[in-house]
C-alpha cells in the first residue's frame, strides 16, 4: 500500500513538471502566458512565438557596442565582420574566459588588452586573426582557437579532418579536449554577431521606420509591450528581397503576423518578415542574398501596409539597427 502511494505521488510530482515545462517552454505554453498577461495587464516573460519556429538554439549574443565609425559608412569585409563579431564576444566573457585570447595575442606580440579596448578592439582583434589564418583557414576553426587556445583547437581540427565531411563550429566543439567545452560558447556568439553584421536590408533603405525596437504601446491592442522588430512603412506589393542566403523554415500565415517568412542563415543567424501580401518562395527553399521572397501588404495584426522585419540571434530579438551598416560602399574608405 505505502509503495503504491509512494508510486502516485511520484507520478503526479512528474505530471506537475510536465505542465511547468509546457507552460514555459513551448508555444502554446507562451500563447497561454501571454494571454493571461493581456488579460490582467501585467507583464510576461514569454518569448515571441516566432522564436519557437526558427530552428535556432543557443546560449544569449551579447548586445555589442556601437559599431566603429569606419563601418557606418560602407560595407565591412568579411574579414572585418569577423573581427568585430569576435572582439564583441571577448568583451563578454569574464576575465578567466578570456584567457586563451590574451595569451594568443602575447604570442603574436599583440598587446592583450588591446584585444577588449573599445576603440583599439575591432582592429587588434583583425591583427590576431589575420595571424591565425595560416594554421586555421576557417573562420570556424579560427573563433575556436581564440577562445580554446592553439593546441585544443588544433586538436579538434585533426579529428574532425580524420573524420571527413564538412567542417562546422558544432563538430569542433565536439572534438575538443575534455575541460574546453565551454570555449564554443564565445565563439558561437562570435560567428553569429559576425553574420548578423554583413545583413544586408530587406526593402529600401529609404523605408521610414514607423515603429522601432523596443517597448512601445501596442497600436491595436493598446497595451505596452516589446515591438521585437522594426515596422518599414512600404506600399503593398512592394518587392521584400532576402537579406542574405539562408533556408527558408517557416511560411505560413496566422492571424498576428499574416503572411511570415522566416529565413535561417546559420551561425544562429534567422530573420522574420511579416504582414505579407503574398509570398514567393517555400518552406525548405534555399535563396540567395537580394532574392525576392515576398511582396509587402497589412495581413494579420496590422494597421496599414508596412514590413515587420525581425532579427534575432539564438533565438532571441535583437535590434537590426544595430547591425545596419552602409549598404552603399562610400568612395575613399578605409578598412579596419
Amino acid at each position: 500500500m505505502f509503495a503504491r502511494r509512494a508510486r502516485g505521488l511520484l507520478d503526479f510530482t512528474f505530471a506537475l513538471l510536465c505542465v511547468w515545462c509546457a507552460y514555459h517552454h513551448t508555444p502554446a505554453g507562451a500563447l497561454l502566458r501571454r494571454a493571461g498577461a493581456w488579460a490582467f495587464h501585467t507583464r510576461t516573460t514569454a518569448r515571441p512565438l516566432l522564436a519557437y519556429y526558427d530552428g535556432v538554439s543557443g546560449t544569449a549574443v551579447p548586445v555589442p557596442d556601437a559599431l566603429p565609425a569606419a563601418m557606418l559608412t560602407r560595407v565591412p569585409t568579411s574579414a572585418e565582420a569577423l573581427a568585430w563579431g569576435t572582439h564583441s564576444a571577448l568583451k563578454a566573457l569574464d576575465p578567466k574566459a578570456r584567457e586563451p585570447a590574451l595569451a594568443l595575442a602575447r604570442e603574436e606580440g599583440i598587446a592583450p588588452e588591446t584585444l577588449v579596448d573599445p576603440v583599439r578592439g575591432p582592429a587588434a582583434t583583425r591583427r590576431l586573426m589575420d595571424a591565425l589564418a595560416a594554421d586555421f583557414p576557417s573562420e570556424e576553426a579560427r573563433v575556436t582557437a581564440v577562445f580554446a587556445g592553439r593546441v585544443p583547437a588544433r586538436f579538434a581540427l585533426q579529428r574532425v579532418d580524420a573524420e571527413g565531411g564538412a567542417l562546422s563550429l558544432e563538430r569542433l566543439a565536439k572534438q575538443l579536449p575534455p575541460g574546453f567545452e565551454g570555449s564554443s560558447v564565445g565563439a558561437a556568439q562570435a560567428l553569429a554577431l559576425s553574420t548578423a553584421l554583413m545583413l544586408g536590408w530587406p526593402v529600401a533603405e529609404s523605408a521610414p521606420v514607423t515603429s522601432p525596437f523596443g517597448y512601445r504601446v501596442h497600436p491595436t491592442l493598446r497595451t505596452r509591450r516589446m515591438h521585437t522588430g522594426v515596422d518599414l512603412a512600404v506600399r503593398s506589393g512592394t518587392t521584400v528581397t532576402a537579406v542574405a542566403a539562408g533556408v527558408v523554415r517557416r511560411a505560413s500565415e496566422d492571424s498576428v503576423n499574416g503572411r511570415v517568412l522566416v529565413l535561417d542563415h546559420g551561425r544562429g543567424v534567422t530573420t522574420a518578415y511579416c504582414h505579407n501580401s503574398e509570398l514567393l518562395v517555400k518552406a525548405g527553399t534555399r535563396v540567395e542574398k537580394g532574392q525576392a521572397i515576398a511582396l509587402s501588404g497589412s495581413t494579420g495584426r496590422s494597421t496599414g501596409p508596412h514590413l515587420h522585419y525581425q532579427l534575432e540571434l539564438a533565438a532571441r530579438p535583437v535590434d537590426p539597427f544595430g547591425f545596419r551598416t552602409a549598404l552603399r560602399v562610400a568612395d575613399g574608405a578605409t578598412e579596419l
